[in-house]
């Protein structure tokens, strides 16, 4: 198929609205029950997120990782302290976040802050990976350039004799939370009139003023 099809790649979207006296209060609560009907209708990897970036310089990139955990406190995931998207977060902590749930004619989209987990918290993540995974993130330098694929296999063949049972805690590799400041829920319906409903972030959590709601345009 060329580009020529495109146009006609169209997919109408049928369900019920999204009302804003459906939602919960406040914007993980909803992510909450939301990933709850992912997984139930056996989506792959419901966990599997778009995660933007950006460099001190604005040069932006966007890249597939895995949520490991969410909470009032933000969304969770696990890298290279050292890769591109690390170094990013090292210049401009700004990130977003996109929940691509298409099957059930979702989407989450989350703005914020990224923050370094504690180590401790990296390490207990860390070890609670399969072995394979643990010397992985020793043998790889994430996002550099390596000279083969057999470069990278003898890598990580010599990374796991001298680690048999219990690879450390990398220094270079660990958690960050993204802390949102926004947080919108889209659902799709017919004739593109989708439902975006979007939670900000006016005041400190728990205190007054916290999340407002509101309905944006499709």
């Amino acid at each position: 198929m060329d580009s020529a099809h495109l146009p006609g790649l169209r997919h109408s979207y049928e369900g019920e609205p999204l009302l804003e006296s459906d939602l919960a209060d406040d914007p993980v609560a909803q992510f909450t029950l939301w990933f709850a009907d992912a997984v139930a209708a056996g989506l792959p990897e419901p966990n599997a997120m778009v995660l933007a970036t950006s460099s001190a310089g604005g040069r932006p990139s966007a890249r597939t990782v895995l949520l490991k955990g969410f909470d009032e406190r933000g969304f969770v995931f696990f890298t290279n302290y050292e890769s591109r998207k690390g170094r990013d977060l090292g210049e401009n902590p700004l990130a977003c976040l996109l929940f691509p749930w298409h099957p059930i004619r979702r989407q989450v989209r989350v703005e914020g802050h990224a923050v370094r987990l504690p180590r401790e918290d990296s390490a207990a993540y860390f070890q609670s990976r399969p072995y394979g995974s643990r010397i992985g993130a020793w043998a790889s330098r994430q996002s550099a350039v390596v000279e083969s694929r057999e470069a990278l296999d003898a890598r990580y063949r010599e990374l796991a004799r001298r680690w048999p049972e219990d690879p450390p805690v990398p220094d270079f590799w660990g958690g960050f939370r993204v802390v949102p400041s926004e947080v919108e829920f889209w659902q799709g319906q017919t004739d593109r009139l989708h439902d975006r409903i979007r939670y900000r972030l006016t005041g400190r959590v728990g205190a007054r003023g916290g999340w407002k709601r509101e309905r944006l345009a499709p």
